[in-house]
């Protein structure tokens, strides 16, 4: 069945899963306000007077965890007070078992949708495809090195078209009320499979380098990151390599009635895109 919305707003609607979602909804006929800083609706979450007018009348949102966990409890409670009924919440595959330092921003927006009183679903997908084309690893491979502290535990990387797909079916359905979905690929890869077949679709010669904890700590300080964030990412991939992320899942199967999208796929048109050149 499915439900009667209003408009749905989608916060980070520029951002890597948000402006994917904005296109399937609209695609299907949805009334979509895609929220950011700069895109078509204005929404800061260091300025509570944007929320508002932003939210005002939307049935259902895409939920993008602010850094200041405070601050989505805050959001939240006054979007149902607005005539928000639905949140689709998106998190972490391994939030709830990695170190609570990590990401306290997810896990507070977890626990403010979960707090809401209106319908909500959260979604815990892996470590996304676009992650080495679009974000965190792209400089590294165009450079020619991905260095990490992962070992041989495998990855079931996502792409984020299907999240948006996903989140797209559970904006608009009902059945999902009170769900975490945990979202992966179909196939699990280590960070040396994976960057293996980018510099095989790329024709680029690419290496993967196993660094220790420690050493990389020193790499990313010396990157500019602080020691903060160095931190967090060490606790992630030590909950990646104790394999809490390393299960494929089905969840995106169930819901779309589809495979997952390859990672061999997604490296092809990412490559005929000129992501590595």
């Amino acid at each position: 069945m499915t439900k009667e919305t209003n408009e749905i707003l989608v916060i980070g609607g520029t951002g890597k899963t948000g402006r994917r979602l904005v296109r399937a909804l609209r695609a299907s006929g949805e009334q979509v306000r895609a929220a950011s800083r700069s895109g078509e609706v204005r929404f800061d979450w260091t300025q509570p007077d944007t929320w508002q007018p932003a939210v005002t009348g939307a049935s259902a949102v895409y939920l993008i965890a602010p850094a200041d966990p405070a601050v989505a409890d805050d959001f939240v409670s006054s979007a149902v007070k607005w005539g928000v009924g639905r949140f689709v919440a998106l998190s972490g595959r391994g939030i709830d078992k990695l170190d609570p330092d990590f990401s306290p921003s997810m896990l507070g927006a977890e626990q403010a949708v979960r707090d809401s009183g209106a319908e909500w679903t959260i979604i815990r997908p892996n470590n996304f495809h676009q992650n080495f084309d679009e974000d965190l690893w792209r400089q590294p491979l165009v450079d020619g090195r991905l260095a990490l502290p992962m070992g041989a535990t495998p990855e079931p990387f996502i792409d984020v078209q299907d999240i948006a797909d996903v989140a797209a079916i559970l904006l608009t359905e009902d059945g999902h009320h009170g769900q975490v979905y945990e979202l992966s690929g179909a196939r699990a890869l280590t960070f040396a499979e994976a960057v293996a077949t980018i510099a095989e679709a790329s024709g680029r010669s690419i290496r993967y380098v196993e660094l220790t904890p420690e050493e990389y700590r020193t790499e990313v300080l010396a990157e500019g990151w602080s020691e903060a964030d160095a931190t967090a990412l060490n606790s992630m991939f030590a909950g990646m390599r104790a394999g809490h992320l390393a299960q494929p899942t089905d969840t995106v199967r169930r819901l779309l009635g589809r495979e997952p999208i390859h990672f061999d796929t997604y490296a092809e048109r990412a490559a005929a895109a000129g992501a590595w050149s």
